[in-house]
């Protein structure tokens, strides 16, 4: 499956999903990691990240708050919102899947 330019945060999605191909761990990267379940659950195919010292939510904090420490948790809040827009917009697009509903209402990412 495609990912629509449309869909808000696809820029960030698209360039993650690049990222874990490389073997990258991009704030993209894992962005997309924390959010796989549910972006597979929707059709979409999300490469596994690369070996992680902690879950990808933490990772991704850490790796925020490397490049911008004054405001990493802004930052990161800002990233997940992002994220579950772009989820939210893609299950609508595709239709959302009974899967991808169950791990949408479950609240797992």
């Amino acid at each position: 499956m495609s990912i629509s330019a449309d869909l808000p945060g696809a820029d960030l999605v698209t360039a993650g999903i690049e990222a874990l191909k490389r073997g990258e761990p991009t704030i993209e990267a894992l962005l997309v990691s924390v959010g796989s379940s549910r972006m597979r659950a929707a059709g979409l195919d999300i490469p596994a990240p690369p070996p992680l010292a902690h879950t990808p939510e933490i990772e991704l904090y850490l790796a925020i708050g490397e490049q911008h420490p004054a405001d990493a948790h802004s930052r990161y809040n800002a990233l997940i919102r992002r994220l579950v827009s772009f989820e939210r917009a893609l299950e609508r697009e595709e239709g959302a899947s009974p899967t991808a509903r169950a791990v949408a209402s479950s609240g797992e990412r």
